[in-house]
């Protein structure tokens, strides 16, 4: 049997304790808990439960209990919340909240800024927050040039940040005795680079286009060129290309054991600019371990794995060095090494801090010494100053929009 709540709370004590003996299940009918407490506040008040006997207090406990179902704890509890003031409220629970820091605006500038540089991670992006309100003088970015790379991880994962967010192929060894197999040893000097080829995959039996990255190991400096095939012809005036593009001047030379590296051409024209050819030692992953790092971190995380004809070749090197290259020298902070010898004499690597590889360049002892001739300090700063880190990167992601248009729309007229 079912009660409405209209006039229940009028019955009588004896009319009650008749409901009660009745053995058919009685419930109450109320469609909310504040339509119930009101019946609650409403039944105590009717009879006067404060005046009331320990019987009668009883019978309406239990009476309450019938109607709304609850449990007699629950039930004490409301008798209780009664008894002060003669009322029943529904408690409104506010949960304690600490003071908000940054604005949803902040969280819309950090996806902004996660979309010009393709999520960095957390201490280079903090890195570019920082030098975008201390460098370059953005105050949008006052609040979030001094978060921590901890929260900033948290705002990432944040509702606000969500709705405004929109490999390599193996080369074969070669027993060509060109180079010397050995790691190279820099001592602190810029231009001793690692290269390496990543190839940006077959359709159909097609080749696709070959990148080819160089890292500079004390600074990362870092220039990748495009060829639309790894062979001696495309490979010698695009390595032209690429060795040029570094302001200072290269002393080494050092790459895998792939024969589009290790063969005369490539040979000879190291030996006429006077830079020392290496190549990496067998079970020795690490020798070349910073540029396959950045052919993940960089290279296919911005040219995907998707097939790239070769014929695009033209376009994709335009695209590297007008906007790519600039981006990544000038604006795109990178972790430095730092090894640390413990009790044990475990080498463990840390990276405390984060710089463009222009800044740790410039930050050298007398960086001047290194340059080519006709390129100076002022130069360099003076690009490094024309725009500002996020500025550069959104450029570059309109550039690299644009490149990636073009190839649909090749395709499409295939």
């Amino acid at each position: 049997m079912i009660i409405s709540m209209q006039g229940g709370e009028k019955l009588s004590l004896d009319q009650i304790r008749a409901l009660l003996e009745v053995t058919a299940e009685v419930r109450f009918a109320g469609r909310s808990r504040e339509e119930m407490y009101g019946w609650v506040e409403a039944t105590l008040n009717e009879h006067g439960y404060r005046k009331q006997g320990r019987e009668a207090k009883g019978l309406l406990r239990d009476y309450i209990g019938k109607m709304t179902g609850l449990s007699r704890a629950q039930t004490t509890r409301l008798i209780f919340k009664h008894a002060p003031c003669g009322e029943v409220r529904v408690t409104v629970y506010r949960r304690h909240r600490f003071a908000s820091i940054y604005t949803a605006g902040d969280i819309e500038l950090l996806a902004v800024v996660d979309e010009a540089h393709e999520t960095l991670n957390g201490g280079a992006t903090r890195n570019i927050l920082e030098r975008e309100f201390k460098e370059f003088g953005n105050t949008k970015y006052e609040r979030l040039a001094g978060i921590s790379v901890a929260h900033l991880y948290r705002l990432r994962q944040s509702r606000r940040y969500r709705q405004h967010r929109s490999h390599f192929t193996k080369t074969k060894p070669t027993t060509i005795a060109i180079g010397d197999r050995r790691r190279p040893e820099p001592e602190g000097q810029p231009g001793y680079i690692r290269v390496d080829t990543v190839h940006q995959g077959d359709l159909d039996g097609v080749k696709g286009v070959y990148h080819i990255n160089a890292v500079d190991e004390v600074t990362q400096w870092e220039v990748v060129v495009c060829v639309p095939r790894i062979s001696e012809a495309w490979l010698e005036p695009a390595l032209v290309v690429l060795l040029g593009q570094f302001p200072f001047r290269i002393r080494g030379f050092h790459t895998d054991n792939g024969s589009e590296y290790i063969n005369h051409n490539v040979r000879d024209l190291l030996k006429t600019l006077l830079i020392e050819q290496t190549k990496s030692r067998p079970r020795r992953s690490n020798d070349n371990g910073l540029v396959e790092a950045k052919n993940g971190a960089v290279v296919r995380k911005h040219l995907g794995y998707t097939h790239i004809a070769a014929d695009h070749a033209p376009q994709v090197q335009s695209f590297y060095e007008n906007h790519f290259n600039r981006y990544l020298n000038f604006h795109r902070p990178c972790g430095q090494v730092e090894i640390v010898t413990d009790s044990k004499g475990k080498e463990r690597r840390t990276y405390p801090c984060y710089a463009t590889p222009w800044e740790v360049f410039r930050n050298l002892p007398n960086a001047n010494q290194y340059l080519k001739p006709g390129q100076t300090l002022s130069n360099l700063e003076r690009i490094a100053r024309s725009e500002s880190d996020t500025d550069s990167a959104r450029r570059m992601q309109e550039a690299k929009r644009k490149l990636f248009l073009g190839f649909q729309t090749a395709r499409r007229s295939a």
